[in-house]
């Protein structure tokens, strides 16, 4: 197998602020894994946070630029989870991934912007919305700005929200038990509240599950901690495959319908973020579907969304 990697980078115009701080730049890498017996190309991407983005780097270039499939396989599961994802999304699309077919992108969640910004982003959102509003779903970043000024912008969001629309909050693990707590107080009975997205640390296992049992919560940084999920945890699991490793177990799992899965973006470019449409189209078949998270605007433009790989690869290299 012969591998090629090109950086890309792009300005998140606006700035993408969560509780984890400004997110202003996306930058990684594109894969090209060519089979030199048969001249089948292989696509993929890493697409790591920016917290990860040096320990990507690292790993990417201590991989050789030929190497048998073989190498391959034992050499990602050591690999960051990004860099095993380009590897195994590659190795996917030779081994006949859907036989070529890769399904188009279902409906999405609106991504919406942390603070009072939500609003008007919500307004906008709701106008340029088709179909009936039990199909239309929100997520907004919170543990940005102080519990009570986002408790007051949160009845502003839910008091604009028609009846049967559903809002998320993603709070990125940054809250503690008290603010959960009153939240969850002001929620428990919410009908628009869809879920809260990883209220608490991963490692608050306790916690998570105690809120689990008042109303209903999602879990996303748990997937990708070394403290795993609350033992018993039966809720939903928000899955950000372009940072999770190795694609093809998960796409096995989604494909024999596995319950109570969401499918989120990591703002990839278009060849990461074709493989997670695929991914979220096949949840959104399984027993429980809902709006995906694949943050429509908030990605890449021009030829670096395109879904065509080799013109993001010829993109990331003007």
């Amino acid at each position: 197998m012969q591998l090629r990697w090109r950086p890309y980078r792009w300005a998140l115009q606006p700035p993408l602020i969560t509780a984890c701080g400004p997110w202003s730049e996306r930058r990684g890498w594109l894969l090209r894994l060519e089979d030199p017996g048969s001249g089948s190309v292989g696509w993929g991407e890493a697409a790591p946070l920016p917290a990860e983005h040096a320990q990507c780097a690292d790993a990417l270039a201590a991989l050789p630029s030929e190497c048998s499939t073989e190498h391959l396989e034992q050499a990602l599961r050591a690999l960051p989870g990004p860099a095993a994802f380009a590897i195994g999304l590659a190795l996917a699309e030779l081994e006949g991934l859907q036989g070529g077919q890769w399904l188009p992108a279902p409906a999405s969640a609106v991504l919406l912007p942390a603070g009072d910004e939500a609003i008007a982003a919500l307004q906008s959102a709701l106008q340029r919305a088709t179909g009936q509003p039990a199909e239309f779903a929100a997520k907004w970043k919170v543990g940005v700005l102080d519990p009570d000024t986002e408790l007051q912008l949160l009845e502003q969001l839910l008091e604009q929200l028609p009846s049967g629309a559903q809002l998320r909050l993603d709070a990125n693990g940054s809250w503690d038990r008290a603010t959960a707590g009153r939240w969850a107080m002001r929620l428990q009975h919410e009908g628009k509240l869809q879920w809260l997205e990883q209220p608490l640390p991963p490692s608050d296992h306790a916690g998570l599950l105690a809120l689990g049992r008042r109303l209903p919560v999602a879990l996303d940084e748990s997937l990708r901690h070394p403290s795993g999920l609350p033992p018993g945890w039966s809720g939903w699991l928000v899955h950000k495959p372009a940072l999770e490793g190795d694609p093809r177990p998960k796409l096995l799992q989604l494909k024999q319908g596995a319950a109570k899965q969401m499918v989120s973006s990591a703002l990839e470019s278009g060849i990461g973020a074709r493989a997670v449409a695929h991914m979220a189209a096949l949840a959104s078949r399984g027993p429980t579907p809902c709006a995906a998270g694949l943050a429509p605007g908030w990605g890449a433009s021009g030829d670096l969304a395109s879904t065509i790989p080799q013109q993001v690869w010829e993109a990331a290299g003007s």
